[in-house]
């Protein structure tokens, strides 16, 4: 008989992971689908709101930036909060705020009432990712914590086409103008009951306790902007800006992409039409953010992250000009889908592995954030292109294509710390 057949094959990766940690990963992916359930909830009721409050494509989109902006805020505000209290604490607090700060929406009157509860929103939004990404990382092995962090990151395609899905059902074939557009923020309220679980459920990092306990209360903001991490600070936030520009440049008008009539840009689908579309984005995009953490071990995480925004660059101005052709659009969504957003299963572990322990959710909500609010500027001005006679929206959509070069290029001016343990 052969050695080799006296040898048992190797146990599957995840028997080897805890039952807390499953908790982790199970608080931060679910947090992150129903948060972005609850941000994509205004863009997919977008032509209804605009209807009803006469709003033009760039208040429209300053609507949605506005979002964006204040999600950097909550990213620096609960990256802090995370840092001093606790990941679990944080976590809670952000998806209570921006549950209720849905439900505050839907009582809107006015378009600013509207901005305000959108503002607060992204406060909620932002503290989340930053929360639960440094929590997943912290707490699983260094071996598998890109796999960890590509599970975490999918939830936000499921998020998404929960609200694809409620929007069709609420809104179906009603006039653009109505009111029902209310009934989807008051649903976005329900996350706040999942809170309850988390903070029963899911415990602290050790790496957290250890590194706060009888620890000097220095300035977390000081430290990352210090002459040791400044350069990585700004470099990884640079990084982050390039993605994030080209990401919420597409994806937020990409509802009113498919479902407005072709004289005006769109698709022409409308919104119940246009919802296989989306959920077949959505689902590419799920594969991609898991697939991305299988990559990245195999491969490396710059060869993946490479790959993926040199696809997304070339996809973007093809599907941004299929607007007449359907059937075409609707076999280029997966991989629309999958390209355009899987590189985001990258960015919680990446981080983490740069930054110490004692201020690595405050370096984590600082740069990803100071990404987000200055990507922010995306919606704002896709919405100012497509409202030039003559651009429209698709060909508007196609111009982010730079921006994915860009960050391709960018990745390589930061190094790679994959599956070290953190300090």
């Amino acid at each position: 008989m052969h050695e080799s057949a006296l040898v048992s094959p190797a146990p599957p990766w995840y028997r080897g992971i805890t039952r807390d940690q499953w908790h982790v990963l199970l608080a931060a992916k679910f947090g992150w689908m129903l948060d972005a359930a609850d941000f994509m909830l205004y863009a997919m009721a977008l032509t209804h709101i605009r209807a009803y409050f006469e709003m033009n494509d760039r208040t429209a989109g300053l609507l949605g930036t506005t979002t964006l902006v204040m999600s950097g805020v909550g990213g620096l505000l609960f990256g802090y909060v995370a840092d001093r209290f606790g990941r679990t604490r944080a976590l809670s607090w952000t998806i209570l705020i921006f549950s209720l700060s849905s439900l505050g929406a839907s009582t809107s009157q006015s378009i600013v009432q509207l901005a305000i509860w959108r503002a607060a929103l992204g406060i909620g939004m932002g503290g989340e990712w930053a929360s639960g990404a440094v929590l997943v990382s912290e707490s699983w092995p260094a071996a598998h914590r890109n796999k960890a962090s590509a599970i975490m990151q999918s939830g936000w395609a499921l998020g998404y086409i929960s609200a694809a899905l409620l929007a069709a059902a609420v809104l179906g074939h009603s006039v653009p103008g109505d009111q029902r557009w209310r009934w989807l923020f008051v649903a976005g309220v329900l996350p706040a009951l999942f809170t309850l679980w988390i903070r029963r459920s899911v415990r602290e990092p050790d790496a957290w306790k250890r590194a706060t306990r009888g620890a000097a209360t220095a300035n977390p903001f000081a430290v990352i902007l210090g002459p040791v991490l400044r350069s990585t600070t700004l470099r990884v936030a640079l990084l982050t800006t390039a993605v994030q520009f080209a990401y919420w440049g597409i994806f937020f008008w990409l509802p009113s992409f498919l479902s407005r009539p072709v004289a005006q840009g769109g698709a022409g689908m409308g919104i119940v039409g246009s919802t296989g579309w989306i959920v077949a984005v959505q689902l590419g995009a799920y594969a991609g953010y898991l697939t991305f953490g299988i990559l990245a071990d195999r491969i490396g995480r710059r060869r993946s992250f490479v790959l993926f925004m040199l696809a997304a660059a070339l996809i973007v101005p093809l599907y941004a000009q299929l607007a007449t052709a359907p059937r075409a659009l609707l076999l280029l969504s997966p991989v629309f889908g999958y390209f355009g957003h899987g590189y985001f299963s990258m960015f919680g572990a990446f981080i983490a592995e740069l930054f110490p322990t004692a201020v690595r959710a405050t370096a984590q909500g600082t740069t990803y954030n100071i990404g987000r609010m200055a990507g922010a500027a995306g919606p704002w001005t896709i919405g100012a292109l497509a409202s030039i006679p003559g651009v429209g929206l698709g060909l508007a959509l196609a111009s982010t294509s730079a921006f994915f070069l860009l960050a391709a290029i960018l990745i390589f001016t930061l190094p790679d710390r994959s599956g070290e343990a953190l300090k």
